[in-house]
């Protein structure tokens, strides 16, 4: 009996010898309805004899242990930090959270980070989504997302603007930028931009049903395409492809990387303007989100995508020179208003009717069939244009306006400039050498 009690004390007791299981306290009981006293059964099982005897005196009610204290961690000092921006902005990424506690101080790991942010997130409640994947160099998926932001510029000002994003499928390599508006030429001038940053192009493009991609659909339901699109396709050699109606999350991964910018660069950032919006989105795609490991692929953007590159088509050799036509009239400052902007014409430009032809990078005016003016195509709104050689002043703007000189001429942009601050110094100087002056 003596023996078979030890060897049930052996699977029980913990490598301590101090922490009682069950098994132990079964054998504790029986060896005290056998007679032994408490220091026999101290002997024989290893327990002091103030243990045994209160588990005795307990019964046969297993022993309760409170939970440990908590033990300090790194994260400790960055937890208000992390609930406060959790509390602004509940879809804020770990990764982006993980950079900024770090620049504070933190030294711990990303697990230790995220098991706290599961626990201070509210509750996300979504449904499960279907994947598909591609081979290299077959897709891309093409969307706009409206932001809204307020400039340091324009401080007193929300500003809404669009992310133009271009995905490869494959490799989930992402080519973008912010612009202000939708409207066909930007679509078009935001494609010959991204197929240059790849260095190819992919032989399917997917699209949502946006007016600028897609009119509509025929009696048969095949999908009308705009011909303006259709002929940017046909020069680059890719097919368009438009998701099935109301079934725009198919372009999934085209989608949840705007969340992915949401969430890991736009909230909480800071932009001058729309340059500087975009210069730091360069950066940050370069640094961030083509440099990271992708969650679904398990692997690195960048390196995905030096193995798809050569699977592109080649870029074409000659440049996509579509045309959008239209008429404008020459306003009394010989100026012509084109999406909102204004290029000028050359002074003693009879003020009528202009043929207006619009490419992706540039605006061409003509008259009578003859070239009047060739400008770089405006972003934004209420900007002007003076091409070189058409003013020997630049018409003033409503309020003052702001110049800025580019190779063919100068814009002029919303009013707002700052007078260049000097030492009063400067005047004083000038007073005493005109009062000099005078007395000579």
């Amino acid at each position: 009996m003596k023996r078979k009690t030890r060897e049930w004390l052996w699977l029980y007791r913990s490598e301590d010898g101090v922490v009682i299981q069950n098994g132990e306290l079964f054998v504790i009981q029986e060896l005290h309805h056998q007679g032994l006293s408490i220091s026999a059964i101290a002997r024989q099982t290893g327990l002091d004899r103030k243990t045994v005897r209160k588990y005795l005196q307990r019964g046969l009610t297993a022993p309760r242990y409170g939970p440990r204290a908590p033990r300090p961690q790194l994260l400790d000092p960055y937890r208000a930090y992390l609930r406060e921006r959790i509390e602004a902005y509940p879809t804020i990424r770990a990764t982006r959270l993980l950079r900024e506690v770090r620049a504070l101080g933190y030294t711990g790991g990303y697990t230790q980070l995220t098991a706290y942010l599961r626990d201070i997130r509210p509750v996300d409640e979504r449904g499960f989504e279907h994947r598909f994947e591609t081979a290299a160099g077959e897709q891309a998926q093409v969307d706009f997302a409206q932001f809204k932001t307020v400039f340091v510029d324009e401080p007193d000002r929300i500003r809404v603007i669009w992310l133009f994003s271009l995905v490869l499928g494959h490799s989930r390599f992402m080519t973008g930028q912010f612009v202000w508006r939708q409207d066909l030429a930007t679509v078009l001038r935001c494609h010959l931009a991204a197929f240059a940053e790849l260095g190819g192009v992919p032989q399917q493009i997917l699209y949502d049903r946006m007016k600028t991609a897609v009119l509509g659909e025929d009696e048969a339901r095949h999908v009308i395409y705009h011909p303006r699109l259709l002929e940017l396709a046909d020069h680059y050699g890719f097919a368009p492809r438009a998701c099935a109606a109301y079934r725009a999350k198919t372009k999934g991964k085209v989608e949840r990387p705007f969340s992915y910018v949401r969430d890991d660069f736009f909230l909480a950032g800071e932009f001058r303007d729309l340059d500087d919006l975009n210069r730091q989105f360069t950066d940050w795609r370069a640094t961030v989100a083509n440099a990271r490991c992708h969650g679904t692929t398990q692997r690195i953007v960048r390196k995905a995508f030096v193995e798809e590159q050569p699977q592109l088509q080649s870029l074409p050799a000659v440049p996509f020179n579509a045309v959008l036509s239209l008429e404008r009239r020459v306003s009394r400052d010989g100026m012509v208003s084109v999406n909102g902007n204004y290029y000028s014409v050359p002074d003693r430009t009879q003020r009528r009717v202009v043929d207006v032809h619009t490419l992706a990078d540039e605006v061409r005016i003509y008259q009578d069939r003859r070239l009047l003016a060739v400008h770089p195509v405006l972003d934004g709104r209420g900007q002007r244009h003076v091409a070189a050689g058409h003013r020997r002043w630049p018409p003033p703007g409503p309020g003052g306006d702001r110049r800025r000189t580019t190779a063919g001429g100068v814009t002029l942009t919303s009013p707002g400039q700052a007078v260049a601050r000097r030492d009063l110094g400067v005047y004083d100087r000038i007073g005493r050498a005109l009062a000099a002056g005078e007395r000579s």
